[in-house]
């Protein structure tokens, strides 16, 4: 167990990273990071160490000035990655990032844990990609199995006419000589709604999941998360007990987001994971009794994980490169919309050096009493139509 006062490293000095060390320095924790940009989003508010991610010196000195050490995203070198857990006390361990990156080993990991994921086929050409089409029935999904975020590395196939152009897409190098990377064919799944489970475990084997999130994508980027989920009280338990039985299956330490599609038929099909804070967990900020990122740093220091209580519907919104100035002035002034609607927007902002579109930027929780409410707020104020 490490009692406030520790230091907590920090592998990438993004938002996560920030939000984490904000919720930590709060309970009495220092931090470092170890990022490649100056000023990173974590670096303006904890001590931040500027070098690559395979700057295997570095994680040295990350290893040196923590007394734990944790990551804020999957895509971490894998060597550094060892490496830290050979020299320092890296709870998260390597194993989890080796099997977390690989989409083929972290839908086997899932799989071996009791869960169902969508139906798959390994594809090494585009001879096997045909086949496994053929095999599977369209639609289907073509993905990398590494690297790839918010939509890109994947490909939606809904006609066998689309097979080759899907595959030059996702496998561009190949066509002037470039060894093709691993890919995977998913089912495409017909469901309902998409939504996910936060749920944490820490050293000692202690496990809590947070309320599921219904999630909303446009152009492939979480849009909205809605809690709770508009679905059955029994599909959002179940959801919960199928990411509790992943992160113990997998012995991870920290917190796992599972991404679940829901069928017309009450169907959960697991999608993906993230070995860390995850946006759709958001909304636990400021609606649940702890958040994501204290309940990631109780994990990791060992600390009895806190309440997970919902106290507050709410529905959290993305605010992305396009739509920063319009959110920042509409919570700065009086808002009649959110007055009548009885919506408390609470803004958070992400301190990116730079503002393009489609990044993330920050987010609003929206706390209300109704979903609805919240919903109607995001529809009249009118930014994220563009």
């Amino acid at each position: 167990m490490l009692l406030p006062g520790a230091t907590i490293g920090v592998l990438g000095g993004g938002q996560l990273g920030r939000m984490m060390a904000l919720a930590g320095s709060a309970m009495g924790y220092r931090f470092v990071a170890l990022d490649p940009a100056p000023d990173a989003p974590c670096g303006q508010v904890t001590p931040q160490i500027t070098a690559a991610y395979n700057d295997r010196d570095a994680a040295r000195e990350l290893a040196r000035r923590a007394d734990v050490i944790t990551y804020e995203f999957e895509n971490v070198d894998a060597g550094v990655a060892a490496l830290l857990t050979s020299e320092s006390y890296v709870p998260q361990g390597s194993a989890l990032l080796y099997t977390t990156q690989h989409r083929l080993r972290e839908k086997a990991a899932i799989e071996a844990a009791g869960v169902s994921v969508a139906p798959y086929r390994k594809v090494g050409s585009l001879a096997e990609l045909k086949a496994a089409a053929a095999e599977l029935g369209l639609p289907c999904v073509l993905k990398t199995a590494t690297g790839g975020y918010d939509g890109k590395g994947q490909a939606v196939i809904r006609h066998s006419e689309e097979l080759e152009t899907a595959f030059r897409q996702v496998a561009p190098g190949t066509s002037a000589g470039e060894a093709l990377p691993e890919l995977v064919l998913e089912k495409f799944v017909a469901f309902q709604c998409e939504i996910s489970v936060v749920a944490a475990r820490s050293a000692s084997g202690e496990v809590k999941s947070f309320p599921p999130a219904e999630n909303i994508h446009v152009n492939n980027i979480l849009h909205l998360s809605i809690i709770p989920a508009r679905v059955p009280e029994e599909i959002q338990r179940r959801a919960c007990e199928l990411a509790e039985q992943i992160v113990t299956g997998m012995n991870a330490v920290g917190l796992l987001a599972v991404e679940m599609f829901v069928t017309e038929e009450g169907e959960l099909f697991v999608n993906e994971l993230a070995p860390r804070p995850h946006n759709s967990g958001h909304y636990t900020m400021d609606a649940c009794v702890t958040s994501q990122f204290e309940q990631h740093v109780r994990a990791i220091c060992n600390l009895p994980l806190g309440d997970t209580s919902l106290l507050t519907p709410v529905v959290m919104v993305n605010v992305l490169g396009q739509h920063l100035d319009g959110a920042v002035q509409a919570v700065s002034t009086v808002n009649e919309e959110a007055n009548r609607l009885g919506v408390a927007p609470k803004l958070h902002i992400y301190g990116k050096a730079e503002s393009k579109t489609g990044r993330k930027m920050g987010h609003i929780n929206l706390l209300c009493k109704d979903t609805g409410d919240g919903l109607s707020w995001v529809e009249q104020t009118n930014l994220w139509r563009n």
